[in-house]
């Protein structure tokens, strides 16, 4: 084969490992947030801890299907 057919695999390969892990932090790093801030709100008005607690689940689960789908993006980008 020609080695530069090969080299751009490589590259195809990691930049989609690479991209399928950048993807895993940052939902990590948003769901955080999500949550410091939910903590925050019910500290601050206690009364509205159900309101707070379920828009901050329905805010997590949209972060996790964006996550999720660029983590299959970056895996098919690996075998593509």
């Amino acid at each position: 084969m020609n080695l530069g057919l090969i080299l751009l695999e490589a590259v195809a390969n990691a930049g989609g490992a690479i991209g399928a892990g950048i993807a895993a932090i940052g939902a990590g790093i948003g769901i955080g947030q999500i949550g410091k801030g939910a903590v925050e709100a019910i500290a601050r008005q206690p009364e509205a801890a159900n309101d707070i607690r379920s828009n901050m689940i329905l805010t997590a689960a949209f972060v996790e299907g964006v996550a999720l789908f660029a983590v299959i993006a970056g895996i098919l980008a690996m075998f593509v």
